[in-house]
């Protein structure tokens, strides 16, 4: 178990700010509660330590907690008629507490705001040298959606790139089984009464909760692998590098992105994205909707840490070969063909050359359907 004597000695072996994040696998497993005792432990330790942010959602416990620890005020901004508090990021960059409470990882800010999102706030406050201790829940975690979406049938809005977390020097899960989730439910220690009945029938079923707190298991596990990889490194240690190879198909080539991220997070490798344009898909030539898609495919991967390489050649297999070759890649992702039997052996006969090809070279070939 990561305590706040750890996280201590963190701060002390480095100038640059150090980040901490608590993840859980939904709302009320605990995550804002466990910062808010880590706080006053750092304080009973003589750490200038202080709220930027905090949610208590209204619970009596966080907001108990919330007592005698020292707050950066937040600002007020008015916006579309109402006005609302959000986190006052010069602020906390002015008062330079050695360690700051950002809750909500994955808030958009209001409009208007120097950043987008909190998350960038947090880059911005690390930078400055303050230490962070933030929170977020599994669901807003970017390669992630389309699973949480298959489990929950709820599309995310709000998400975090996989870069932050395996920025993060620390990631805690705060796990509770199913059973204790909903007697937190029932007892109503996460919502208010109103509320709990469609809770229930939604977001808190109990199939739902095992399948998104078994992702937040395997996303900790995942990152701490990551961690002993990182520091303790054997001199026969090949780096991976993943090459992702994506067409002009947005929902093929979306999938193929977020696998890949998923996988090189895993190995904490380094990936590209590669589009290889065919002289039938030059800017002229191909649809305005289908130049929006890869735009916006690009952009995914780009948040996603994704290096993204655009080629212009006729051949496929030629344009993905040389680039593996150049580049010393390890790894090649493509899709699945989705045609026709006699498309697929007209059409398709590049996947086989260039599989033929790798194989040849000892170069990995994962296909992603």
């Amino acid at each position: 178990m990561s305590s706040a004597k750890d996280f201590l000695e963190l701060i002390q072996k480095s100038r640059k700010g150090k980040f901490k994040i608590y993840i859980g696998m939904s709302a009320g497993v605990g995550k804002s509660f466990r910062m808010l005792q880590e706080a006053h432990s750092l304080l009973r330790n003589g750490i200038d330590v202080k709220i930027g942010y905090i949610e208590t959602h209204g619970r009596e416990e966080t907001e108990a907690l919330v007592e005698g620890l020292p707050q950066i005020e937040r600002k007020s901004v008015f916006y579309k008629g109402k006005n609302l508090e959000e986190m006052d990021l010069q602020a906390i960059i002015n008062e330079h507490p050695e360690v700051v409470l950002v809750d909500e990882l994955a808030h958009t800010n209001v409009e208007g705001s120097k950043n987008k999102k909190r998350w960038q706030d947090v880059l911005e406050i690390l930078d400055n040298g303050i230490n962070v201790i933030s929170a977020m829940n599994i669901q807003h975690i970017e390669s992630l959606n389309e699973e949480v979406k298959k489990i929950t049938g709820v599309e995310v809005t709000e998400r975090v790139p996989d870069k932050i977390l395996a920025l993060a020097d620390e990631v805690v899960n705060i796990d509770l089984t199913a059973d204790e989730l909903l007697t937190r439910l029932k007892e109503g220690k996460i919502y208010k009464k109103e509320k709990i009945q469609t809770a229930l029938s939604n977001f808190f079923q109990s199939g739902h909760i095992l399948q998104l707190r078994e992702l937040a298991l395997k996303e900790v596990a995942t990152h701490v692998e990551r961690k002993v990889e990182t520091e303790i490194k054997t001199e026969n240690f090949k780096p991976i590098k993943f090459l992702a190879c994506i067409s002009s198909n947005e929902k093929i080539a979306k999938t193929i992105i977020r696998k890949t991220a998923r996988l090189a997070s895993y190995y904490n490798s380094p990936w590209t994205v590669l589009y290889v344009q065919k002289p039938s898909e030059n800017p002229e030539k191909i649809a305005l909707d289908k130049q929006r898609y890869l735009i916006n495919n690009f952009n995914l991967a780009q948040e996603l840490g994704a290096k993204v390489v655009r080629i212009k050649e006729s051949s496929v297999h030629n344009g993905i070969l040389e680039y593996v070759i150049a580049h010393n890649i390890t790894t090649v992702c493509i899709g699945k063909p989705h045609a026709s039997f006699w498309q697929r052996m007209l059409g398709y006969s590049w996947i086989y050359t260039l599989m033929n090809r790798l194989n040849e070279r000892q170069i990995d070939i994962i296909i992603l359907s």
